[in-house]
This record gives structure tokens, sequence and C-alpha cells, in this order.
């Protein structure tokens, strides 16, 4: 019976004509949040501030991106001091969450005319899956740039200018609030066209909750930082070394209708990470163009279809379905072997336990799940049968909250349980009794066996999947 809220009968295997989703759910932010933007390994914040209290505006040029591998929770690197199973590992940090907020990377400013205007607000801000357009008026002169980040985990803004004008970038090697030394190396590699940094350097981080600070090395401790635009700067850049051993950089370059792109990549190999800042330079359109490809194949083939006659519903249907796609992190190293989501991008990184219980059972909805599902189980069975976990009087077994290549957080909690729930309910799902027995084997039997934890009284349910 149709109802004033139904529109036309829909099959269940009606599928909807292909929608340009990243057209469809761009939004205008400016003035309401920070930019953001995710590759696998690599993280863009624009400007910076919480929703309720504005501290930076986002500006021309790429301001805040940074390597995210789970090398670390924070700034450090430092090695945990307790001993047995609720020992952190190497690189959990206390101290350095957000750490990107103290990140200057190339800061722009606009010479229109001899007249400096110094990292301009935009007068508007435009947030897609696939990229961030900002766009600035100076003057008479209007100033268009797309900022994103390729599949070489680079990250790029092409800006383009209505009449010829002059773009000057100022940055600096890393340097935190929690920094101690820098130790870094800089250099300009003129038949590149880039600026190189060798990162090095001692923050005082804490890898155990109830301990003094440690000095250790900086989470991107002998890593390359590589800057490079597509016209020359050799003849403008200027390099200093301030008492702490950070060293700010400056360059100019010339922009007009034809465009200008600067460019950014990190990496531990130094020629993987000057290969990307100019290769992502060199094919700038095509490589936009395959972000968004993949962002709306995945939008179109990877969820279930959704409509609704409220569009409303539909936009906020594929945003979340945006951010749980964009955040997919595939690192393959240490107790990082699984692909998952991540949940807490821009605190202390990582994929939560909290956050599992819920983001497991998104998961059992995907095309692929192998790719985009099973991970969120299987990346903490990693703690499980390296025994890192609280064991309690009662026998009853805790994981930390999130976790890396080599670290636990060291705060616990029961949520676990829930994960089983999630599991079970992908297997409904697929039917993969392979997938059921990698959960329940060495990692579910393990933790529940002397007992099992509660989370909104799932006791019994949870006893009768395991």
């Amino acid at each position: 019976m149709a109802g004033p809220f139904l529109g036309a009968p829909v099959r269940a295997d009606e599928k909807p004509p292909f929608t340009d989703y990243c057209e469809r759910l761009e939004q205008e932010i400016q003035g309401r949040k920070h930019g953001f933007l995710a590759g696998n390994v690599t993280y863009y914040i624009g400007g910076f501030h919480a929703v309720w209290n504005p501290i930076e505006d986002e500006t021309i040029g790429l301001t805040h991106p940074f390597h995210h591998d789970l090398r670390s929770r924070g700034t450090g690197l430092a090695a945990s001091s307790i001993s047995g199973t609720e020992n952190t590992g190497l690189g959990n940090d206390y101290m350095g969450w957000e750490f990107y907020k103290d990140t200057r990377v190339l800061y722009g400013s606009v010479v229109i005319d001899s007249k400096v205007f110094e990292n301009p607000k935009p007068t508007s801000m435009r947030w897609r899956p696939d990229k961030l357009i900002c766009e600035y008026e100076l003057d008479g002169v209007r100033i268009k740039e797309e900022k994103f980040i390729a599949a070489n985990d680079a990250a790029a803004s092409i800006i383009t200018a209505s009449r010829p004008i002059e773009l000057r970038f100022s940055g600096h090697s890393f340097f935190h609030r929690n920094s101690i030394k820098s130790t870094a190396a800089i250099g300009m590699n003129v038949g590149k066209n880039a600026i190189a940094i060798t990162e090095g350097g001692t923050v005082r981080c804490k890898p155990d909750a109830n301990s003094d600070p440690k000095e250790a090395p900086c989470v991107y401790d002998g890593m390359t930082t590589v800057l490079s635009a597509s016209r020359s700067f050799a003849n403008t850049v200027s390099i200093e070394q301030d008492d702490r051993g950070v060293h700010h950089y400056e360059f100019t370059v010339p922009c007009d209708e034809k465009g200008t792109v600067v460019s950014w990549a990190m990496h531990d190999d130094s020629k993987v990470a000057v290969k990307s800042a100019r290769d992502i330079i060199k094919q700038c359109r095509s490589s936009l163009l395959e972000k968004t490809t993949v962002m709306n194949r995945l939008l179109n083939e990877e969820v279930p279809w959704f409509r609704c006659p409220d569009e409303r519903f539909v936009d906020v249907y594929y945003y979340l379905w945006s951010l749980y796609l964009m955040y997919y992190i595939e690192v393959d190293d240490g107790w990082e072997q699984e692909n998952h989501t991540q949940t807490a991008v821009n605190n202390f990184l990582g994929i939560h336990r909290y956050d599992s219980a819920f983001q497991i059972k998104v998961g059992a909805w995907v095309r692929n799940k192998p790719r985009f599902a099973y991970g969120n189980v299987l990346t903490w069975k990693h703690l499980t049968t390296n025994q890192r976990y609280r064991q309690l009087p009662n026998g009853l077994k805790l994981l930390s909250d999130n976790k890396g290549v080599n670290w636990h957080s060291g705060a616990y909690g029961g949520e676990t349980s829930e994960h089983v729930l999630g599991a079970w309910q992908i297997y409904q799902h697929t039917g993969d009794l392979e997938f059921l027995k990698r959960c329940y084997e060495g990692h579910f039997r393990t933790l529940f066996w002397d007992g099992v934890t509660v989370f909104q009284m799932n006791r019994f349910d949870v006893g009768e999947k395991l």
C-alpha cells in the first residue's frame, strides 16, 4: 500500500543509473570545518579547527599533508617499559596526538603588482571525496585550486589565476611542540626542481600512561620530505636554519590561467619521495581523474544501492560510505597485516576498538568483503596472538583501544565481544567458513575462553555465536 512517504516501488536487483557521487556530495565547508582528504598512508588537513573553535583557515598551497602508516600513535618512537602482556610495544605516545597542527608545509601567499596577500582565506572551500576546491578573489584576481592525494600517496594543488600573479610558499622541516631538537638536513635538487628534507630529531613522548615522558626519535626520523612545483623556483628559493635546528624554506613561482602545480611527498626511500612528488606534477590531471573515477566506482559498485524520496537521506548515506572507503588503509607491516578502515584519523590515529564494534557490521554490507570488511575484525587478532592484552583476576581479557605497526595504546576495554556479532554478520552475508575459522582460532577462542566481556547486554548473543 502506497503512503505519503513512499515513492515508486524499486526491486532489490534494480541497479540505479551511474551517479557521480563525488560531484553530488560536494559541499561548502569554509568557516565550518577544516578540509580533509585521504590517500592510503597520506592524509591532508586543510587549516585546522574544531567546529566550535576556529583556529586556522585553510590557505593557498598544502598546509598540513602528513604521512601516516601507523608506525606511531603520535610524534615519538619510544619503547614501553611495562613488562608482560601490557607492554605497549614501540611507538605508543599519549602526548603527540593531532601533531599535524604544528606542521607547516607549503603555506602560500599571493603577490599582485608587488602587493602581498599573506596566507589569504578562501572565499569558498568545497569538499568532495576526491578533492578539495578552494577559491579566492584578491584585488579583482580570481584564483582557484584543486587539492588531492594521488594513488602514489603524493599530494598536489593545481592552481590557476585569472591573470598573471606570483605565488610565494613557505614552510619548515618537521618540529612539534614536544620536540627537543631537530637534526634535519635540507637541500635543493635543481635537476628535479625539488626541495628535499631528511627529517630527524628527538621528541618528548609518553609510551606508558603512568610514567614520565621519555626522549625518543621523532616519528619521521630518517624519512624524506620532498616539495616540488611545475615551474622552476631554483633562483628564488631561500633556506635558513634556526637555533633549534629547524630548516625554514621559501620560494616563489609564477601562476596564470595555464596553472601552476605544487606537490608534497614523503617516504623512507628518498628516491621514491622525489619520484612521487614529480610524477603527480607531470600527471596531475590524469591522477586527479583516476582519483575521481576510483571513488565513484567504489560508491556505485561496492556499497548497497540506496534511493529515498528525501534526497537528504541519500546524501547522508553516501557521505558516510565515502568516509568509510576514503579512510581504508593497507600497511602490510608488523601488526598491521590486514586492510581496515580508520576511525580516529584526526586525533590519535588508527582504528578504535569501540568503533570497530560498529564498523565491522558496516563492512558486512560491502561487496568485496575480503578487502573492505574482514580486516576490521582480523586486525585485532595480532594483539591476541602476540599476547598483548590486560587479563583481569576473573580471567577476562581486554584489548587496547587502538593499535599500529608495533604498538598498542594500553587503554583497555571490553567491547571486543561485540566484534563476535559483527564477524558473525559478515559470515551470514558470505557463508565464508574460512573467515569465521580465522576469527575464532587464535583470537575469539583465546580472548573469551575464560569468560565473555559484556557490551550493551550482549552476553547471551555472543555466547550463542561462540
